[in-house]
């Protein structure tokens, strides 16, 4: 499924879908990959509205990082769309699972944390996990809490529910069988525990990303088998990072961190290239389908510019974590770096002309005679009116602007391409 659009409308076989209904269930596809098995999403909408109850849909997280960045607030995101249309959000905080070590995508065993660790990653993780959902309306609860008091009896009868060469189906596990690479059989308990996760809360939807495919649909053979309505799957795409190339992580030094300061990640979303603008749009901002379809228009016939959109998406997402005013002020601060550029490194400076000054006032035309960027205040009023004068990067084009001779202190005058003061 096109992770921009993500929109299938009524699958085959399915009629007489409400309209509120159809709307629901392409916000939930926007961004998604694979809705599995097909139709089940929208038959677990249709069914729900009947019996005037909610989804249970549940993430599972396993807290091994102490810093979370946009890259895993994607799958957030597609959380908190199920919470805004009315579903309710069962995050689990994976202390028990952290423990065993998620092998998704992994060439060789990941090295286990300690106790301690995990603590104190997953209350970190719970606090920027809030700057996405609504925790007040999230079931948060740990997966300690059902698998630490499982007798042995029970995780045999778990044990018992998946066959090996079922787990050598995962891509993982068996490019390290062929390479002689070791599994372990903890390694192999991973999935049979996430999968359990689902027996625990009843789940109706898992989410996760593409690479936790193979883990969601264990959770549908493990409720099988514990007698449970299995669970459909939505999977979300992995977000390239800020190279354009890899996959969004800390060791690639291509993230935008939700904890990052306004400015940095403002500065860091400008650097994405500009095929992603449209991927970031419906990933990580919370954007309907109709904006990003606004949006994915307004680029594709040229009446939104490439450094407009990007400015605006980047205000967008900074403004999420940081709220409106810290996100314009990173626009702004951005601007002003960004036109800086354009400016020659040194910049002449004189101290304000006192012949510039009139009644407490310095009139734009005369300061420009003063200072000796014109030669007039005719040719001053004409340059002001022809938009050729900028006043701290901004085009004054009012021949009677006036300003504080305070309000000029260590600002750049230019006049045209060339001409530069900085007043002290």
């Amino acid at each position: 499924m096109d992770s921009a659009k993500g929109s299938a409308g009524v699958p085959a076989g399915i009629a007489g879908v409400p309209a509120d209904i159809l709307e629901e269930y392409e916000q939930l596809l926007l961004g998604s990959v694979d809705v599995l098995p097909a139709e089940m999403l929208l038959r677990q909408l249709l069914k729900a509205r009947s019996e005037g109850r909610p989804l249970r849909a549940k993430l599972g997280v396993d807290p091994t990082a102490p810093d979370i960045h946009l890259g895993h607030t994607v799958v957030l995101r597609k959380l908190r769309q199920f919470q805004d249309l009315g579903h309710q959000a069962v995050l689990i905080i994976g202390d028990y699972t952290g423990k065993v070590g998620d092998p998704s995508g992994r060439p060789k065993s990941r090295p286990r944390l300690s106790d301690e660790e995990l603590e104190a990653n997953a209350c970190t993780y719970v606090d920027q996990a809030a700057k996405v959902l609504d925790m007040e309306r999230v079931e948060l609860t740990r997966n300690g809490d059902w698998l630490g008091p499982l007798r042995m009896d029970e995780v045999l009868r778990l044990t018992s529910t998946v066959t090996v060469a079922r787990m050598l189906e995962r891509d993982d596990f068996s490019n390290r069988y062929g390479s002689n690479e070791p599994i372990s059989m903890l390694e192999f308990m991973y999935p049979l525990l996430q999968g359990y996760d689902s027996v625990a809360v009843r789940a109706d939807v898992e989410l996760g990303g593409t690479d936790q495919k193979f883990n969601l649909l264990m959770g549908r053979t493990i409720m099988e088998a514990y007698g449970l309505p299995p669970q459909s799957i939505l999977t979300v795409p992995l977000l390239v990072g800020t190279d354009g190339e890899q996959k969004m992580s800390k060791s690639y030094g291509n993230y935008v961190g939700v904890s990052d300061p306004p400015g940095d990640m403002f500065g860091k979303l400008m650097s994405i290239p500009d095929e992603l603008m449209v991927t970031y749009m419906s990933l990580v901002t919370g954007a309907t389908v109709r904006d990003v379809e606004a949006f994915q228009k307004g680029l594709a016939d040229g009446s939104y510019h490439p450094a407009q959109a990007k400015r605006d998406l980047a205000e967008r997402v900074v403004g999420l974590y940081h709220g409106t005013e810290a996100a314009s002020a990173a626009r702004a601060a951005f601007d002003r770096v960004f036109k800086e550029k354009d400016r020659p490194e040194d910049i002449p400076e004189i101290a304000l002309p006192a012949g510039a000054v009139r009644d407490g006032r310095v009139w734009l035309p005369r300061l420009l005679t003063e200072t000796g960027l014109v030669s007039s205040n005719g040719e001053a009023r004409r340059v002001i009116e022809q938009g050729g004068v900028r006043v701290d990067d901004q085009v004054v084009s009012d021949p009677g602007a006036e300003f504080e001779p305070a309000a000029l202190a260590g600002v750049v005058v230019q006049v045209g391409k060339r001409k530069f003061l900085r007043i002290r």
